[in-house]
């Protein structure tokens, strides 16, 4: 009986070993899934999407796309917020689910800044005030827009991705520096405000500059003004909202991150953070962000520069949501 009993003892003190070996896999050893709150064909779908094969490629694990959309991102910032950090799951967040959803939605069921762990700026992203040529060719300039809003107080519209969204409040900006009074519709995502838009529906779409930048170069769609305090190289012909409209000093644009779980450990942070920053580093890369989204490649590198920025977007943008009056429950 005491042969046996020592027996159990010996085999028992050798089982932590085992199980802490277990526990120290090397990371990563399986897929990781990147998600994203917004539908497919969306600036942040064709970003991620963009951004997550070459990223497998560094990690040595396929990085996969997983799309939860509604609730203005909510519905993926939640789930990425409790699920558990162990470096396999990340989201795609943007200005929006991490900033402006922070004043606009009445409750949360996650706090953007408790319950995440900020892991890389992608680049900052501007907005194009479009219109339909064939549809609205009395609105060729954004002059024009001014005059006709004013002529007709609550006459001309302007569609959104959704309440809340940076196509939202770039309009509400818009109405409230250049004192319009102009209607919001919202949609849910790109797709449906675009389609509004070239069926003319509605008059206006403050777009996101990559999914609008092929629908500008094919003369779908006429860009009026860039949101954003330059133009974009990509758009060199459209001017800039403070230009066009005369608007001195106006800027609105938002930016794109990765976030994690709260609780990562710090080397998986330090990982993810090093092998993002290289690959949107290289001459490749921000081209295309330049060439066919319209993004301003990041100078943020580290993660605890994307928190300050994301803390300090938090305020700046609660004013513009409580200023627009724009809520939801």
């Amino acid at each position: 009986m005491r042969r046996m009993l020592l027996g159990l003892a010996l085999a028992s003190f050798w089982l932590p070993p085992a199980a802490s070996q277990a526990q120290e896999e090397p990371w990563p050893s399986r897929p990781i899934t990147l998600m994203g709150g917004f539908p497919n064909g969306s600036g942040v779908d064709i970003y991620q999407r963009k951004l997550a094969e070459p990223l497998g490629q560094a990690l040595g694990v396929p990085v996969v796309v997983d799309n939860r959309s509604g609730a203005g991102g909510n519905i993926a910032s939640d789930h990425v917020a409790k699920a558990k950090p162990d470096g396999y799951t990340f989201l795609f967040g943007t200005a929006g689910t991490h900033a402006i959803n922070a004043t606009l939605y009445r409750s949360l069921p996650f706090d953007p800044v408790k319950d995440s762990t900020p892991i890389a700026h992608l680049g900052d992203v501007p907005n194009v005030l479009t219109v339909s040529p064939e549809r609205r060719p009395n609105l060729a300039s954004c002059q024009d827009v001014i005059s006709a809003a004013k002529a007709q107080p609550g006459k001309l519209n302007y569609a959104s991705t959704g309440n809340g969204a940076s196509t939202h409040l770039a309009g509400a900006q818009f109405a409230q520096v250049a004192q319009l009074d102009i209607v919001h519709v919202p949609f849910r995502g790109q797709p449906g405000a675009q389609t509004a838009l070239l069926s003319g529906d509605v008059d206006l779409f403050f777009n996101q500059s990559g999914p609008s930048i092929g629908y500008i170069r094919q003369g779908q769609v006429k860009g009026l003004a860039v949101t954003t305090a330059k133009r974009l190289e990509a758009l060199p012909d459209v001017p800039t909202v403070a230009e066009a409209c005369s608007l001195p000093g106006f800027d609105s644009s938002t930016w794109y991150g990765i976030f994690a779980p709260p609780g990562l450990p710090e080397p998986i942070q330090a990982r993810m953070n090093a092998e993002i920053q290289r690959i949107i580093a290289t001459p490749e890369f921000r081209r295309w962000l330049i060439d066919t989204q319209g993004i301003t490649p990041s100078t943020i590198s580290t993660p605890a520069e994307f928190r300050a920025v994301q803390e300090r977007d938090i305020a700046r943008w609660g004013e513009v949501v409580r200023r627009s009056g724009a809520r939801v429950d």
